[in-house]
């Protein structure tokens, strides 16, 4: 028999003052703790004025009252919305009220846990509603508000449904030895196989898009002192954010700024002058500035136009991390008369720009995308996360290894099944109580 859950109570608006702040209630104690705060249950989806009134009879608040019975609510219990003031203390202490009623303090994301147990949402849906809420750009929100709608989650189900077909079709085979197979039935598992090799490689591209514009790049600019990485940070930015002197080693500590390129969240950090010094606070942040490129999604090494065959500057490239995109900026052009530009040579790449006129920094704003992985997608990218392409990555080499190769149908089965197991996971179909908790914990108190 399964234990009757508690009632959750918490603050479902931001921290601070407002005009406006919400306590949310859900569980089965609902209609008591509306007895005890309003003095009656309220009908059902009507707005309601009323007085929020603690344990002795004191009036806290008025404001708007809405009550969802369940099953037709955010989390599929019986939900209350208190909508009061937006004060920090007239908050707690409503929220103090619902707790001396029956309630307790709800964890974070707890409410949307809720709803994904109650089947009112997937788990991509519940993770769109946290992608939603923290959104750096319109682009990132309104591919969570896809995710949130459930288009990430029909393309996935859609998809395990077709891979399903084809698992019961060579379950068949396996479960009636004695029937030979027909090889219009090996064509056919064949033939069914590679379009869902096509169709998850075209789902697994679009979450890669979704993921850069969730997750962004974290860009460090790096370099020997006085080169323009302070400038050319103020210069991306778009405003002056960091301190520009022809003093060296003016930069101590990381100075960041965020730009959105194409809905991009691109994360720059300008950080100390490298050289070797003597100053112990100096040398602090240029120990600090090797500790940023060493985790940098990217690094931007940037080299004085006056002076690109420098022989510190080759001694700091030997430094940089192996296999982290790596650009060499050659700043000042306007200083050496040199036109600006972009060479590709392989791996490595390299822009002349001038951080004071702003000539050549279009080509860096390029890479940048280039190396985030951004393409134009139009309106169909959903958010995705880091575990969503896992997931993805896991099914489409087991598709691969299906179809790729001839082998005994037991193990073509066996490719199949480890294919629909890695997709149930990104919509909870199959996920283990421990990710959940992971996942949910990182929401917001009150959602």
């Amino acid at each position: 028999m399964t234990a009757r859950p508690d009632t959750i109570a918490a603050i479902a608006t931001a921290s601070g003052r407002g005009g406006i702040g919400v306590v949310r209630v859900s569980g089965p104690l609902v209609p008591v703790v509306a007895q005890a705060l309003l003095g009656c249950d309220p009908v059902p989806r009507r707005a309601q004025i009323a007085r929020f009134r603690d344990a002795n009879g004191a009036i806290l608040d008025e404001g708007i009252v809405l009550r969802f019975p369940a099953p037709h609510s955010y989390t599929g219990e019986d939900v209350l919305e208190l909508q009061g003031h937006g004060g920090p203390v007239v908050l707690r202490q409503v929220l103090q009220s619902c707790v001396a009623a029956g309630a307790r303090h709800a964890e974070p994301g707890e409410f949307t846990r809720r709803a994904f147990l109650n089947d009112r949402l997937d788990l991509a849906q519940a993770e769109g509603v946290a992608d939603l809420i923290d959104a750096a750009s319109a682009e990132a929100a309104r591919g969570a508000a896809r995710s949130l709608v459930g288009e990430f989650s029909s393309r996935i189900t859609a998809l395990v449904e077709r891979l399903t077909e084809l698992r019961l079709h060579v379950e068949a085979c396996i479960d009636f030895p004695e029937e030979e197979i027909d090889p219009a039935d090996r064509a056919w598992q064949r033939r069914r196989g590679e379009e869902l090799v096509a169709e998850l490689a075209a789902i697994l591209e679009e979450a890669r898009q979704g993921a850069v514009l969730r997750d962004g790049l974290t860009v460090v600019l790096a370099g020997a002192p006085n080169v323009g990485k302070s400038s050319l940070l103020n210069r991306l930015a778009g405003e002056e954010v960091a301190i520009v002197t022809p003093i060296p080693g003016t930069t101590r500590d990381h100075v960041r700024a965020m730009l959105v390129l194409e809905g991009v969240p691109i994360h720059l950090i300008d950080t100390a002058g490298l050289r070797d010094t003597g100053d112990e606070v100096e040398r602090i942040g240029i120990d600090r500035a090797w500790d940023a490129i060493s985790k940098a999604g990217a690094v931007m090494h940037v080299v004085d136009a006056m002076r690109p065959g420098a022989a510190d500057d080759s001694t700091l490239e030997a430094r940089f991390p192996v296999g982290v995109p790596r650009v060499r900026v050659i700043n000042k052009i306007d200083l050496a008369a040199t036109p600006a530009g972009r060479e590709d040579r392989g791996d490595e790449a390299s822009i002349r720009l001038s951080a004071l006129t702003g000539d050549g920094v279009a080509a860096l704003r390029g890479w940048l995308l280039d190396v985030a992985g951004w393409r134009p997608q139009g309106e169909g990218v959903f958010l995705a996360r880091e575990r969503h392409l896992v997931a993805l990555g896991e099914a489409s080499d087991a598709l691969a290894r299906a179809v790729g190769q001839a082998q005994p149908i037991e193990l073509l089965a066996e490719e199949l099944k480890i294919a629909q197991q890695a997709l149930g996971r990104i919509t909870g179909g199959l996920t283990p109580d421990e990710l959940l908790g992971q996942i949910f914990s990182r929401f917001c108190i009150g959602k």
